[in-house]
């Protein structure tokens, strides 16, 4: 993380004591998985969306249906696995968005720029940017992730940056921009020092 500390010294004691983040591509991975997966944890504790996903996926095996599989499944029965109805009408557009190749495979996606893949994958009912944002990052690896709408970036750089108060979107892209082309491991850093909390010092 060299880079990031060139950009700004004050992150050196937390990169000092943490493992580098790892934003290994998974280009394997279907973006109907990935996008689904992401509808169902939306609003949930982890432990709880993980729960619901996986009485979902027990409607198929324990494993990801094709995506005629899911947009064939009975609403009642997805509702029965815990999903939302509205979180049904989502899933159930990705999988036709990706059954109609509006929703590209996986390969065809690497082609396309972060912005390209947003604008994209964004049009499917229940996917916003910051839903992509994740997407590109952890899925794509794209190193060059700044998600000024997410809640946990914005207090761990009020930590980083000891600013008096969280940083709202402008702010925050503000703050990300000297780290460019490297803002995906500023992120992740970020959340560290949420978890961290103000008890690790940036000094």
């Amino acid at each position: 993380m060299t880079s990031l500390l060139i950009a700004d010294a004050r992150l050196g004691p937390l990169i000092a004591r943490l493992p580098a983040p790892d934003f290994t591509p998974e280009p394997q991975r279907d973006p109907f998985h990935a996008l689904a997966r992401a509808v169902v944890y939306q609003q949930l504790s982890g432990k709880a969306a993980a729960t619901i996903l996986g009485r979902a996926l027990a409607l198929f095996g324990g494993d990801w249906p094709e995506p005629q599989a899911l947009m064939a499944t009975p609403d009642a029965d997805l509702r029965a696995a815990g999903l939302s109805f509205n979180k049904i009408r989502a899933i159930k557009d990705i999988a036709a968005r990706r059954e109609t190749g509006q929703i590209p495979h996986a390969e065809a996606l690497l082609a396309l720029s972060d912005e390209e893949i947003i604008a994209t994958l964004t049009e499917a009912r229940g996917v916003g940017r910051w839903t992509v944002e994740m997407y590109l990052m952890f899925t794509l690896g794209r190193p060059d992730i700044w998600p000024v709408d997410d809640l946990g970036v914005r207090q761990g750089a009020q930590i980083l940056f000891a600013t008096d108060e969280t940083p709202d979107k402008k702010a925050l892209a503000a703050i990300g921009a000297p780290f460019s082309p490297q803002r995906s491991a500023l992120a992740w850093y970020c959340w560290r020092a949420v978890e961290a909390g103000r008890a690790a010092p940036i000094v």
